[in-house]
């Protein structure tokens, strides 16, 4: 009776610990449900990025690209979209980040495709409920560690055919031992320890090959798992999704049959849980989960296109939740409008990076030159007309008041860098980088929209000037607008006929200089850069000279030096 009460007692103990742990996790779920309620604008909380990360992120663009047109890495690095990313990453799961990520670099090259997007996006949006309801669902499928899931697909040949054979024989002649100690139990008993000692070491060099993939099948799992469950809410606008969804996991039904054995297996008797111990045992001694491995293993080789286009689907929805979540937080955005004719028009447009911003408005038929001094907020302008032009064909939003224009293929040649590594010096790499551009506008495909910060800095006047005027003409073709900022006055006057001119310029108030980020029209007729040397401090006789000579070469054309004047 004793013994019955004392085992009755370890049940009870058992019962209220797992009821607790149920209540636990309800009690949090509930107040992780009341927080995506109450704050839809707000990102996730704890959430760093460092470069293994954005690597991880970018996984599932790799292999994905190729395709269609998609933003190159110099203009995604151009224009600093990871921090623009990471700032709209509102999504919970490696499948809805990796695959944002994809999307922004995926520009819509077809209309018909943002009507789909809207559609989606609203739905979400109009209907709280069911936003948290799968936002719950695509944390519970969370992240995957270190490594993307493709990382994982890519490299499943590595672990070359696998098959169950030696574990099964492994298996009987465990079986056979004991057998023998019907007959000879001193033997029986040495051949028992042999066994499973050889079986216990094949185990554990068998499992450290195949534990890296185990967070992997993890995380598909995850993905079956919380797929089922979205499937038995409603669908709305994601029927379709939803649907195919559904297809994809019934192709996967085999891999998730009785798959506890392996995932269980990931803790290694650490939970302290008797029978989760007793069964660590019976893995080592039998290799069950091994066993279910090479299944499962199986089952994913034979249907990598379904897990694909699993997370492909997953990912497109919390996605779509994700730029609903990005459109609360902004507040002041509007829907772009697409049309055939070649143009681009934006008012009171903003970059999404900077915190009160000055607004400008732009309506550009052809290409736009800017000018103006250092700092006054060209390459800014230029970033933000890119970035809302990309934001447009991607995630169907602008930070403006109206965006209306056509579908383009969208470049950049702005931040760019001496090539130490391949020994390219700043002007090798500039023209590569503007060749990369001009062979896009020979190529078929929707207009290219592109921008040019500073066209050929790096060489000398005459040639900058003259090479520049040549490249530009060439970028102002029936297929192409090209948004492009210079120093250089002389360009504005030679490309008058390819080029709209506007400008930015400051004011030197109280010997201090000022900006107002104002978009004016026209070309920049301030000469503020030898008048801000004064500003900092330089003598007032450089200064007097340095105008002089400026003056002097604006009348003549030719540079010369006051103590030359008489030569």
């Amino acid at each position: 009776m004793e013994y019955i009460v004392f085992t009755l007692a370890i049940f009870f103990a058992l019962a209220m610990i797992m009821l607790k742990g149920y209540l636990d996790e309800r009690r949090k779920q509930k107040k992780f449900a009341e927080w995506l309620w109450q704050n839809p604008g707000v990102l996730p909380k704890g959430r760093e990025y460092h470069p293994e990360d954005m690597e991880r992120i970018a996984r599932y663009l790799r292999a994905h690209s190729g395709s269609c047109f998609q933003i190159d890495d110099i203009t995604w690095n151009d224009l600093g979209m990871d921090r623009i990313f990471q700032n709209m990453n509102f999504t919970y799961s490696a499948a809805g980040e990796e695959y944002l990520y994809y999307l922004l670099h995926t520009p819509i090259q077809e209309e018909k495709n943002s009507s789909t997007l809207e559609n989606h996006i609203r739905y979400f949006m109009e209907n709280t409920d069911q936003r948290v309801r799968y936002q719950i669902h695509f944390a519970k499928i969370g992240r995957t560690g270190k490594h993307s899931i493709y990382e994982y697909l890519h490299y499943l040949d590595l672990l070359g055919d696998r098959k169950n054979l030696g574990h099964y024989l492994g298996i009987l002649s465990v079986v056979l031992a004991f057998l023998s100690m019907f007959f000879v139990v001193e033997l029986g008993i040495l051949l028992v320890i042999g066994t499973l000692c050889r079986n216990i070491l094949v185990y554990f060099k068998t499992r450290k090959q195949i534990d890296p993939y185990l967070t992997s099948f993890g995380y598909i799992l995850r993905l079956l798992r919380n797929a089922e469950e979205m499937e038995r809410l409603p669908a709305g606008a994601m029927e379709e999704e939803i649907e195919e969804l559904k297809a994809c996991r019934k192709k996967m039904k085999r891999f998730k049959a009785g798959s506890y054995i392996i995932m269980s297996s990931m803790g290694m008797g650490t939970s302290g849980n008797p029978l989760e111990i007793l069964l660590d045992y019976l893995r080592m001694a039998f290799h069950l989960d091994l066993i279910k491995f090479n299944k499962m293993l199986s089952q994913v080789r034979r249907n990598t296109e379904a897990v694909d286009r699993m997370v492909s689907i997953l990912g497109y929805m919390e996605t779509v939740i994700a730029i609903g979540c990005y459109r609360r937080a902004k507040e002041e955005y509007c829907i772009p409008q697409f049309d055939k004719e070649r143009r681009l028009e934006m008012e009171n447009a903003y970059h999404p990076l900077i915190e009160q911003p000055v607004k400008n408005s732009i309506s550009a038929q052809k290409g736009v030159l800017l000018t103006g001094s250092n700092a006054s907020g060209k390459s800014t302008f230029l970033k933000t007309v890119a970035v809302n032009a990309i934001l447009a064909q991607t995630i169907h939003t602008c930070l403006a008041d109206s965006y209306r224009g056509a579908l383009y293929r969208i470049m950049s040649s702005m931040a760019l860098r001496d090539d130490l590594e391949g020994g390219d010096s700043y002007y090798i790499v500039e023209i590569k980088s503007l060749k990369r551009i001009l062979n896009q506008t020979a190529e078929e495909g929707q207009p290219v929209l592109c921008f040019v910060d500073e066209v050929l800095r790096g060489t000398n006047t005459v040639e900058r000037i003259a090479a520049s005027t040549q490249i530009l003409k060439s970028l102002a073709g029936r297929e192409v607008i090209c948004f492009a900022a210079t120093h250089d006055i002389e360009l504005t006057h030679l490309l008058e006929m390819y080029y709209d001119n506007y400008h930015f310029e400051e004011e030197i108030i109280e010997g201090d200089v000022h900006f107002n980020y104002q978009l004016k029209t026209g070309r920049a007729t301030t000469r503020n850069a030898i008048r801000l040397l004064g500003v900092m401090g330089y003598e007032e006789k450089l200064i007097q000279e340095a105008e002089t000579l400026a003056e002097n070469f604006l009348k003549e054309g030719i540079w010369r030096l006051p103590e030359q004047a008489g030569q």
